[in-house]
This record gives C-alpha cells, structure tokens and sequence, in this order.
C-alpha cells in the first residue's frame, strides 16, 4: 500500500485532501494543530503536534513517504492577513514550517513534496484593474505582493525550487486562488469571502454588510476542482515550476452577493463599510496548467456556492 503525509490535514484543503488520498487506496497520517473542525478526519494516523517544532516533523515523518503534501500554514481570510496585526506570526510560523519539513524530507530521502503557495504572491500593480489584471505565473517579478503573507510564500517557494536545484528533488508549487466549499471557516475572522457572504446571507433577514464598495474582483475555486489539479499536477513528471489552480471566472463581491442571494432567495440591502479588501482585482490564468494537466478547472460558481450555502445553513441551524 502506498502512503501519504499530508501537512496541515486539519485544515480546509488538507481535510478534503486526505479523503482523497484514502479514496486512491492510500495509507494516510495527517498533521496538525487541530483535528479538522467540521467533519471527522480521514486519516488512517492523525497527529496533533506544532510543526513549527523540529523534533514534531522528525516524529511524523521518520520515513520516506511516498507522496507528501505540505499545507500547514498561519493564514486566514482578508480580516485576518490584510490588517496588518498578524504579519509576525504568518511569516515566522510558516517559515519555520517549510525550513523545517525541507529539512527532514532531505533527511530521509523524500523525492517530491507539493507545496501549496498562493496567488497573493502576485503584484500589486498587476491586480489593480478588472480589465487587465495579470496572473500568468511569469509575472509574478518583479515583485510586490499586497501583504506579507504573499511575500512568505514567495521564499517558500524559492526555498522549494532551491532544493530542487540542490538536493535533486522534484517538489512542486500550486498557487491557489480563493479555494471554497463545505466544511470549511465560515465564521471568526479567518474565513474567506464566500464563506462569509454565504453566512452573513443565511442570517440577514433585510441587508448585508460589505466591506468596501463591493467592486473588489475575485475568481473563486470549489473544492472539488482543487482537490482534483492538486493530485494530478503533483502526480505529473514533467513540470516542476509554480503553477496557478484557479478559476477564471471574475466576479465582483457585490455579484458575488447577489448569487448568494438568488441561491437563498432573498432580496437584501447591501450595506457598504470599511474592511480591510486586498488588491482591488485578482483572477486566475490558466493557459499553463491546461498545457501541462490537459483541462482547466470547471468554473460553476452557482454549483459550489449552492454546496457552500446549503452546508453553513445546517451549521447555522445546528
């Protein structure tokens, strides 16, 4: 049997990841802070430890694993990586996350670890206007990521490839764009946009509050179709730079709302209010990944919205 050590298994992506994996007839441990919080674990071993702690990653990882994820990461939604009160933590956590699985994955032979980066390492000055926003994976120099989060991942991913270069590992680089769906943050302030519009609709009962003007752009990812490139671009042997996994359809959060809206049919108020926004305009570009993986993400926005919105109103419910 084939194994697998996915980093960060308590998380929204790494949770759906490790079901995956157990459906591909794998031997599954996942590491975390936490268990997942909204559904049981997967995993065939799960352990709870600090990865930041280097004698945390010896322990789960004493052997070479035949496919190996790494998730793990001090991250959240716009409230929490755009305002600046967090800066210190998401990027000394994560950095001694990466150092310290590199590390050991050199140690005991590991071949390739995929690396999940993020579209927030693209510049600021290329994601300013809806009609011209540039994400091709080449463009991401010279560099100015809107936040420190983005530039985190940035090293990383440099500290990756560098280990390509000089240990001769094969570790790949997915950058995500705005992955959703159920069983995800949906409250607390680390949630992302459709997650928190799908609750704040669920609840409202005349208006919705915004934050911004609400022409802010976005491209949004269900689950599923991240689950899917994630497995098939790491599993590839032909391509070993960043890639982007994301859709391609743009929308505003106000269009986003107004989705939501005719999902839960209801007409609500929108209510406009300072919040932190990140850069005023961000899509996926997918013309790499569909030469190397041969298709793009399917873009059925109301399909995974509809998922979104059905699960966090049985939470709301619970």
């Amino acid at each position: 049997m084939k194994t697998a050590l996915v980093l960060g298994a308590g998380g929204f992506i790494g949770s759906h990841l490790v079901k995956r994996l157990k459906e591909d007839g794998f031997w599954v441990r996942g590491v975390d802070l936490k268990h997942p919080e909204h559904w049981e674990t997967y995993a065939d071993d799960f352990v709870i430890g600090d990865l930041r702690d280097p004698s945390v990653i010896e322990k789960v990882m004493p052997i070479r694993f035949d496919e190996v994820y790494q998730l793990a990461a001090d991250m959240g939604g716009a409230g929490y990586i755009n305002s600046g009160d967090n800066d210190a933590e998401v990027m000394g956590n994560s950095i001694l996350i990466n150092v310290n699985v590199l590390k050991q994955a050199e140690k005991v032979r590991v071949k390739s670890i995929f690396f999940s980066s993020t579209a927030c390492v693209y510049p600021e000055y290329n994601q300013m206007d809806p009609g011209s926003i540039n994400t091709r994976e080449d463009s991401v120099y010279p560099a100015a990521p809107d936040t420190e989060y983005g530039w985190e991942k940035l090293f990383s991913e440099r500290l990756y490839l560098a280990y390509n270069r000089n240990y001769g590992m094969k570790n790949k680089i997915a950058r995500y764009h705005n992955v959703y769906g159920p069983y995800g943050t949906w409250d607390g302030g680390k949630e992302k946009a459709p997650a928190a519009i799908c609750r704040k609709v669920a609840k409202a009962t005349d208006e919705i509050e915004i934050w911004g003007d609400g022409n802010q752009h976005r491209s949004f990812l269900y689950i599923d179709e991240c689950i899917k490139a994630t497995v098939d671009f790491y599993r590839q042997d032909k391509y070993f730079e960043p890639i982007n996994i994301g859709s391609e359809r743009n929308v505003s959060i106000n269009e986003l709302v107004d989705i939501v809206c005719e999902i839960a049919g209801k007409k609500l108020t929108k209510k406009h209010v300072p919040g932190p926004l990140g850069v005023h305009a961000r899509t996926s570009h997918n013309e790499l990944i569909t030469s190397v993986l041969g298709y793009a993400p399917d873009e059925n926005l109301e399909y995974g919205l509809t998922q979104t919105y059905q699960w966090i109103q049985g939470e709301l419910n619970k």
